[in-house]
């Protein structure tokens, strides 16, 4: 078997999401993954750290490439406006990448040691948002609201993209995501009334 085996990490990714769908989480080995995967439990480690990140291998280059989106956005641009431009577009390429996004969400969910490492890429996510627009010259209290909010917005749209199963784009998944947020923070929709 060569060193570098190519196709080897996406072989990985499949076979631990396999595993992980049939017999559970914390029932599944490193070895249990690269057997199935036709490797070795060395060449796992040349691709994955650790168990948990065969889920979230590539998520470090998201912060970066949002990061970068916002910072390419209009300059005259709101803040949010710029963020939500940006999620539009990184989320856009992201969805086209991803594979198994049901079945791994499934397994997230399931999972409370995976739900904290989601947290954890998560917070990643709002520092690069943060950190961007106060590049861009926001003040701080106002990048840190705004990047939040961009993060839930994101979290819920590509949740939504998932739940619809290719009948929606990731865009329109997100606007929907946007339209219900400002009607939460105007105070219109259900669950309390209009104000006369």
């Amino acid at each position: 078997m060569a060193r570098w085996d190519p196709g080897a990490e996406e072989r990985l990714k499949r076979a631990a999401l396999e595993l992980f769908l049939e017999r559970g989480y914390d029932n599944v080995t490193v070895t249990h993954i690269a057997e199935r995967a036709g490797l070795t439990r060395r060449s796992y480690f040349r691709y994955f750290p650790d168990k948990r990140e065969v889920l979230f291998g590539g998520s470090e280059r998201l912060p970066p490439a949002l990061a970068e989106a916002v910072l390419a956005a209009d300059p005259d641009a709101a803040p949010l406006a710029a963020v939500l431009d940006a999620l539009a577009r990184v989320g856009a390429e992201l969805v086209e990448l991803v594979e198994g996004a049901a079945e791994r969400r499934a397994v997230i969910d399931a999972t409370p040691e995976l739900q904290e490492r989601e947290r954890t890429k998560t917070a990643a996510i709002t520092a690069a948002i943060r950190d961007a627009l106060r590049r861009r010259q926001v003040d701080a209290d106002r990048a840190e609201l705004v990047a939040q909010l961009a993060t839930v917005a994101f979290q819920n749209a590509f949740r939504h993209w998932i739940e619809a199963e290719g009948r929606a784009s990731f865009g329109s998944c997100l606007d929907t995501v946007t339209d219900e947020l400002r009607a939460a923070l105007a105070g219109t929709g259900e669950g309390r009334p209009r104000s006369a």
